[in-house]
């Protein structure tokens, strides 16, 4: 329980604060990704991993709460209403990202992704109150998407399929990432762990159907439990560390900040196997992490910022709620 205590205090932040978290959130991502996939090569049974990564998490911060270590909310409809509709989002993009690596290649997908800040911005200005980013963000979303599309066509055979799904996908992930921000904006809680409970708590229940649909049977052995629970430890880690920093940035930016992440890992990749990328391939992701270090945030336009009917970020002066834990 030292890690409630340790995160609780930690109330108020800067650019160094800002900074802190999305660093920690970028090294939980890509070790949560690296520990997802020894899992899986485990165990087989991505369904059932996921669900005792989400019910672990749920059951530690209830179980923490009633210990009295951190400040949950009761449960309430007005946390269920909108709770549900991002465990809904989030299942829903599980299973589009899963559709359209079926029926697309990964490529395809590599370079939809990199898209997906240029509309996110539009639709941070239509309803989070954002300003359009200025012309040297433009640019560096410009760069992003140009430079993941260089990489894909210097690497490997570029070619689009399955539309449908990778179309299904990107509307499907718009959705979660601008209502997540607006859940995080506007539903009241006490601390930060409200939202990790919810947000575990409530997919549960779904993804029970879905693994006895799939029939998804396990390969036990001692190393595939200690992946395992190891996994779950991440998974607790993972959302709390991505709700904080959702909380202090704007879908855009956290966007681009999961894109950085994939990039990474690639370009991790292609250094340790030579086979994996030409040096026209890594010029281009280094022009992917060079565009995303120089993106400056949209700032909220000043109609926001002066009403005081309209939901203002509040993340730069309390990160967990008005209550303190």
């Amino acid at each position: 329980f030292f890690l409630p205590q340790v995160l609780g205090k930690m109330k108020t932040v800067g650019t160094t604060g800002i900074a802190f978290w999305i660093s920690v959130y970028m090294l939980c991502s890509s070790m949560l990704l690296l520990v997802n996939k020894l899992a899986i090569y485990f165990l087989k049974v991505p369904s059932f991993i996921l669900f005792c990564q989400l019910a672990a998490s749920a059951v530690f911060v209830k179980g923490a709460a009633i210990g009295g270590f951190i400040a949950v909310d009761d449960m309430s409809w007005n946390h269920l209403k909108p709770f549900s509709i991002v465990a809904g989002a989030f299942l829903a993009t599980i299973f589009a990202n899963m559709k359209t690596l079926q029926y697309a290649n990964v490529e395809t997908f590599i370079v939809f992704r990199a898209c997906t800040p240029l509309a996110l911005c539009v639709l941070d200005y239509i309803f989070l109150g954002r300003q359009l980013p200025n012309g040297r963000s433009i640019v560096c979303l410009l760069a992003l998407a140009l430079g993941a599309y260089g990489y894909v066509i210097n690497d490997k055979t570029f070619e689009v399929r399955g539309y449908m799904w990778v179309g299904i996908w990107f509307v499907v992930f718009l959705f979660d990432m601008i209502f997540l921000k607006h859940a995080t904006n506007t539903v009241k809680v006490k601390s930060n762990w409200t939202r990790v409970f919810y947000s575990n708590f409530l997919p549960c229940f779904p993804l029970v159907a879905m693994g006895l649909y799939s029939q998804e049977k396990p390969e036990w052995s001692t190393k595939g439990i200690s992946i395992l629970l190891l996994s779950c430890i991440m998974g607790l880690m993972m959302s709390y560390v991505s709700w904080m920093a959702r909380s202090l940035i704007s879908a855009t930016a956290f966007s681009i900040v999961g894109n950085v992440c994939k990039f990474i890992t690639i370009f991790v990749n292609c250094l340790i196997w030579d086979n994996h990328a030409s040096a026209r391939s890594i010029a281009c992701l280094s022009v992917c992490l060079v565009a995303a270090f120089f993106y400056q945030q949209a700032p909220l336009r000043e109609e926001v910022l002066q009403s005081p009917k309209k939901d203002v970020e509040l993340a730069k002066t309390n990160l967990s709620g008005k209550n303190k834990e």
